[in-house]
């Protein structure tokens, strides 16, 4: 898929990687033991997603496939779901080890007057179970201490691939972790108000896994353009080469509303980089629609959801950008982030408001 814009590079923003946090993810290491891995998460989900009747009045027309989160997760007020991607992303069987796998994110409101940062969660389709993931930062202070913060993030979007899970940071960029890092907290522990090493316990705002961030891809801006703002993320996985596409959720009028292409390696599924040591992105317009809060390239062309808060169903445009097809009640109330699924031809999403909360599979060729 090429645009106007295209030549070969856009110039104004690009993405630098930060160092690799290696010597802080085998300190935290030493603490909680090796890490399991996705292998080791995924044999010990927890919770139960419920199959959603697909009631096209409730949850949109495009709609095929609905799933629910627990009771408590349905309505919970201190964390709000936001982004998602597939094993379908990860991988070309589009499965991990047999499974087919859902990954989604989800924000620290803080309503309780306590910032948790932000997490994902990993939904195995098959067992109909899934379990969270908090993201966590190792540093060392200035005495050599290793310490640790929580990942304070919107994390509007998320993009699978490989072994990377690359999750957006807003005006920051973007952050990536590596499922083979994740670690388990030894017990259960029953304290979500709580963070941090005490001596050898580690406390995790109530949650058994965890898993540190390697780097960030931190965003720059040349002088007289305006700086992009990573609020969503989703993978092209069919271009050549392979693009992570990221997009500005803008409210004001006078916001940009861009969509970006930056090319992936596909030997590591990192972003491409230049001479310079900079990543630039592929394509960037300006073409995009207001209240956006996901894209993703499927059949040659964007789709993007766009809420209209927690009452209104949502909407989904596709086209070019610029040239987008408004299609109304396509989707529940409060749709977020967007990944593809080939072989399926379905395009994933979730929403993201307590007691109205899905992830959902919607058929492409219903945008046709």
């Amino acid at each position: 898929m090429s645009t106007a814009s295209e030549s070969p590079y856009v110039q104004g923003v690009h993405l630098q990687r930060t160092d690799e946090n290696v010597r802080e993810i085998a300190a935290f290491a030493e603490v909680l033991g090796e890490p399991t891995g996705l292998d080791g998460l995924l044999a010990d989900l927890k919770y139960d997603v419920r199959p959603a009747r697909v009631v096209p009045r409730l949850l949109g027309r495009a709609v095929r496939k609905a799933y629910r989160w627990d009771a408590y997760d349905e309505r919970d007020e201190l964390w709000y779901p936001q982004g998602i991607s597939t094993s379908a992303d990860s991988s070309d069987t589009e499965d991990v080890g047999g499974r087919k796998v859902v990954v989604t994110t989800w924000y620290s409101t803080g309503k309780d007057g306590i910032k948790r940062g932000s997490r994902v969660t990993f939904v195995d389709l098959d067992s109909r179970k899934y379990r969270h993931v908090l993201l966590v930062v190792p540093v060392f202070d200035k005495t050599g201490r290793l310490t640790l913060r929580p990942m304070n993030i919107h994390a509007g979007g998320i993009v699978w691939a490989g072994s990377y899970l690359h999750v957006a940071a807003t005006s920051r960029g973007f952050v990536t972790a590596r499922v083979d890092d994740i670690m388990r907290v030894a017990g259960d522990d029953d304290h979500p108000e709580k963070f941090g090493l005490e001596g050898n316990r580690f406390h995790s705002f109530g949650h058994r896994y965890v898993l540190p961030v390697r780097f960030t891809y931190q965003a720059f801006t040349d002088e007289g353009h305006d700086k992009l703002r990573y609020s969503f993320l989703s993978l092209d996985r069919r271009s050549e080469p392979p693009a992570l596409v990221a997009g500005e959720y803008a409210v004001a009028s006078g916001a940009t509303t861009r969509l970006a292409r930056y090319p992936l390696d596909p030997a590591t599924w990192q972003l491409a980089v230049g001479d310079d040591g900079f990543s630039r992105p592929l394509a960037l317009d300006d073409g995009g629609v207001r209240q956006m809060q996901g894209a993703v390239i499927a059949g040659g062309r964007y789709h993007v959801t766009v809420s209209h808060g927690p009452w209104m169903p949502g909407t989904v445009c596709a086209g070019q950008p610029g040239s987008m097809r408004v299609r109304r009640w396509a989707l529940p109330m409060g749709p977020e982030d967007l990944s593809y699924w080939p072989s399926t031809d379905r395009i994933w999403s979730l929403t993201e408001h307590p007691r109205r909360r899905w992830i959902v599979a919607m058929d492409r060729t219903w945008f046709d």
